[in-house]
């Protein structure tokens, strides 16, 4: 066991834990025997925190409030909880919150422009990736917890911005001289079997393989290495908790102890330690990725087509300067001869952040039709407010050049991932563009773009289809 004077002030530890509610028995009863390891890491992670006897336990929550672009912090001075949503009514927590730790935490947030505080509260009561980690921390300590707690939820944004708030914390704790630990709450893939509540798809095994290897090693710069697309597909719980909890360690040493892995039920539970050793330069991970990150958009900027490379150009000096771009030089002879409906969308972390085109050509020519649509798409889209100049370095920008479009007599001469759509009845006419994410079938994108019309199923309408040529 670690002693408390052994470490400086800031983390004493860490532990990965899942939150599955039946392993409390007042829930699974009998259903936890199933998971008898996952109980008994639960149970020695939990001792381990107890034993170092932290003033202030952080605990990482996917089930706290969510945003796409902000880390929200639980405010006030206390919270209570139960598990009664799963059947166990006498299962109760009172905690009370570390209100310094949050208020200094959101002040240096401010100072580091890490979008993250404790506006936006959806549920005071804790949800149950607290609670679960609480049964287990309350026995612990032998019926009462002594320490206070922070709780913090997770968001959309990268997952260097959740490493880097975990940096923050961890700097946080350090200015204000409290001993910290901290559970990063979540469970692993939900996917691992065909018989299991979210059914099987092969990412999951592969998903709790490698990131039990990556914790287990302690090598949180290989988190950095799963993509957004394996992780939805892997259906995965834990990994942004498991993210800002490494970045609570940036600059350390890590002693790192696998507790156990278990999946019977579909969904995966696994268990680690971590423990701080000596200060360490070459884990400052946030700094190495954070180069790669530069390198890498130097390569996207270098290999972008001209097309993408104008969008780009045109929204940074329309946000930045209010200023209209002049149709640059290096442009191929065809944007600046050529005519034809184009479409500019914008995407920040993944998500759609704007999105404007024509059907028919508008301007003069491309160049021209591309400009117009890239500072509507940053700025004139109803769904979204304008891009700001701090948004800029997280947009990433795609180009559609629309075909002719023709006349078609059925939906069976239709491909969702070669042809765009259009619909009319009467005056209203509704587009949807070919090889959109989660638009397989021509059904559903005949009725996309029925609905963007305002016209009702039953009515007459008219299909054409067209041809678009992406550039990224």
């Amino acid at each position: 066991m670690l002693k408390k004077e052994a470490v400086l002030m800031g983390i004493l530890a860490a532990v990965m834990v899942p939150h599955p509610p039946l392993i409390v028995p007042e829930v699974g009863r009998g259903e936890e025997e199933k998971i008898k390891d996952t109980i008994r890491s639960f149970t020695k992670a939990a001792e381990l925190i107890a034993g170092l006897k932290p003033e202030t336990v952080l605990i990482l929550s996917p089930h706290s409030a969510f945003y796409s672009d902000y880390f929200h912090i639980s405010p006030g001075r206390s919270a209570s909880g139960d598990l009664s949503k799963f059947g166990a009514h006498r299962v109760t927590f009172d905690v009370r919150y570390d209100s310094e730790f949050v208020l200094e935490l959101e002040k240096m947030a401010r100072i580091e422009s890490i979008e993250a505080g404790t506006m936006g509260e959806r549920e005071k009561n804790l949800d149950h990736a607290t609670t679960v980690p609480l049964y287990f921390l309350k026995k612990a300590f032998g019926g009462f917890i002594p320490c206070r707690i922070v709780r913090i939820g997770l968001s959309g944004m990268p997952l260097e911005e959740h490493y880097r708030f975990g940096a923050l914390i961890k700097k946080t704790a350090e200015l204000l001289g409290r001993n910290i630990c901290v559970i990063a709450s979540g469970d692993l893939s939900h996917v691992l079997k065909r018989e299991g509540p979210y059914g099987y798809r092969s990412e999951g095994r592969e998903y709790d393989k490698r990131i039990m290897d990556v914790m287990s090693r302690a090598a949180f710069s290989e988190l950095f290495d799963f993509n957004d697309s394996f992780c939805e597909r892997a259906a995965e719980c834990g990994h942004r908790s498991f993210t800002i909890m490494a970045g609570c360690f940036d600059g350390l040493s890590v002693k790192a102890e696998m507790l156990s892995y278990e999946g019977p039920f579909g969904v995966g539970y696994g268990i680690c330690t971590f423990i701080p050793g000596e200060p360490d330069q070459t884990r400052k991970f946030l700094l190495t990725q954070e180069m790669g990150s530069g390198e890498k958009m130097d390569k996207i900027k270098k290999e972008e087509s001209p097309y993408v490379r104008l969008a780009r150009e045109t929204v940074e000096r329309y946000v930045d300067e209010g200023k209209r771009l002049s149709v640059p030089e290096y442009l191929p002879e065809e944007a600046l001869t050529r005519r034809a409906g184009t479409f500019v969308s914008l995407k920040k972390f993944g998500q759609l952040r704007g999105c404007i085109g024509t059907i028919s050509p508008a301007e003069a020519n491309i160049s021209e039709e591309i400009i117009h649509n890239a500072i509507s798409a940053s700025t004139r889209d109803p769904r979204f407010p304008p891009v700001s100049p701090s948004e800029l370095k997280d947009l990433d920008y795609s180009v559609d050049i629309l075909g002719e479009t023709e006349d078609i007599d059925s939906p069976e001469e239709l491909d969702v991932k070669k042809y765009g759509v259009i619909v009319s009845s009467g005056y209203r006419r509704g587009l949807l563009l070919p090889n959109l994410e989660g638009i397989d079938d021509v059904e559903d994108q005949i009725s996309i773009a029925m609905q963007k019309a305002g016209i009702r199923k039953g009515e007459r309408i008219r299909l054409q289809r067209f041809e678009v040529v992406r550039y990224h």
